[in-house]
């Protein structure tokens, strides 16, 4: 039965109801809420937390973000946190063990069975942007040998391990995965049919060093709830759920937004002010760098521009919307990269469709300021001058899109990270470059 009332309410219920209704009503109530107002009021958290039992409070630091996962941890006993850590999931732990320095993490660990402990350090003996980095220990499998009536009665003495039991994995006497058996076809068997007759082979495993993104990607094609990992001779080490991959294609998406706007990956929005600057200085440092360049390629032509004025009108009209067409193909390639939908046997065919898409928007774009530029100098010449520089600045702004990630990925360099800069050294440099010496070659024609 779940309360009706607002979160303000519910703060205050969590507060000053008796404990015996708490414990009643947050049964119906996901971890998840309580976490909510956790954060907006610290100082009552403590006292909300004390209030609960201590697996309700460990299925709330399971939801917290990694790095409250320590502060809220670190409110309670020694003898506290030990019930809290047994109840907690596998991943979350390495997950809060994996950012402690080397004392703290020893310290709980030591406060953990030496099961658990064995567990955690085994996880945290893998990369941490790894399947076996990211997954959880807590799962049901069955023996091969095994019957229905057999397996059922294991799974009434194991239901603490069956939160994630949407389906039952099959392994053999050397623990390697053999299939998957789901619950409705162990239901519905009778008793005696062996899990041989029923189990389902074709199961999808993930490579326990396959990287946490492709992961995700496995989860998106295939639509599964869990998947298994396994290790290098097929032996079943642990199962990802899509809670996991959910947070961790977040996580991806954050990234590469950030990298793409030349921000460091861990900056917060309610960070501190040194961080900020530090993550943000040297992408600015590398962009001045490039507008020097541009420049420089501008100072070629001061001559130029001198007898025709009008060109330093035009100029950034020029470069921005080569700009924007480079970002356009940048966004769409990065994307592509990191889903894993850009195929290189049919890299030609995307290829040619972005230089008809540079030349297309080109000529458009290139049509519109051509009139423009002559309505603006009365002179025709001046109006092709800009509209032919505008073409083929588009067209090398799609192509640099087109090549520049693509280029990185190949060279082992993240594409969302340095992409942006050398696309937009590209469009300035050689979007002046053809607009300012086009009108070097028809400066008779200017003047």
């Amino acid at each position: 039965m779940k309360l009706n009332m607002n979160k303000e309410e519910f703060r205050k219920f969590l507060l000053h109801a008796p404990q015996s209704k708490v414990m009643q009503y947050i049964e119906d109530v996901h971890p998840v809420d309580i976490l909510d107002i956790l954060r907006d009021d610290e100082e009552d958290a403590q006292d909300i937390l004390g209030r609960l039992p201590e697996n309700y409070i460990a299925q709330i630091i399971d939801e917290a973000e990694t790095e409250e996962k320590y502060h809220f941890l670190m409110q309670f006993s020694e003898n506290k946190q030990k019930n809290i850590m047994e109840a907690m999931s596998s991943d979350e732990l390495t997950d809060l063990l994996g950012i402690l320095d080397e004392d703290q993490a020893n310290k709980l660990l030591a406060r953990m069975t030496e099961e658990d402990a064995r567990k955690v350090r085994q996880l945290l003996s893998y990369e941490p942007d790894t399947a076996a980095g990211i997954m959880a220990t807590e799962f049901i499998c069955i023996k091969e040998y095994m019957n229905v009536e057999e397996t059922l009665r294991y799974l009434q003495a194991n239901q603490e391990e069956m939160d994630n039991a949407y389906n039952l994995y099959v392994i053999d006497s050397l623990d390697r995965l053999k299939g998957v058996v789901s619950l409705k076809d162990l239901v519905s068997s009778a008793f005696t049919t062996s899990i041989r007759e029923i189990i389902q082979t074709n199961v999808e495993s993930i490579p326990y060093h396959m990287d946490q993104e492709e992961v995700g990607h496995l989860f998106e094609k295939y639509g599964y709830l869990t998947m298994p990992v396994v290790d290098h001779i097929g032996r079943l080490l642990g199962i990802v759920t899509v809670d996991d991959v959910m947070q961790i294609l977040r996580d991806e998406n954050t990234e590469d937004i950030h990298k793409l706007g030349g921000v460091g990956e861990g900056e917060k929005l309610n960070g501190t002010l040194k961080e900020s600057v530090r993550s943000r200085l040297p992408w600015l440092l590398v962009n001045l760098l490039t507008a020097i360049l541009a420049s420089a390629i501008v100072g070629l032509f001061e001559g130029t521009i001198e007898k025709v004025v009008s060109l330093a009108t035009f100029m950034p009209i020029v470069a921005g919307m080569g700009g924007n067409a480079g970002t356009q193909t940048l966004t769409v390639m990065v994307r592509g990269l990191a889903l894993g939908e850009l195929d290189y046997k049919h890299i030609k065919k995307v290829l040619f469709k972005e230089i008809g898409i540079g030349t297309i928007t080109g000529i458009s774009i290139g049509c519109i300021i051509a009139v423009l530029g002559y309505m603006w100098e009365g002179n025709i010449i001046f109006g092709l001058v800009i509209g032919i520089a505008m073409v083929l600045n588009m067209i090398v702004a799609t192509l640099s899109g087109f090549t520049v990630p693509i280029v990185l990925k190949k060279i082992k360099v993240d594409p969302a990270l340095a992409s942006s800069v050398f696309v937009t050294t590209f469009t300035d440099v050689l979007g002046f470059f053809f607009f300012l010496g086009l009108a070097t070659l028809f400066i008779h024609y200017l003047v």
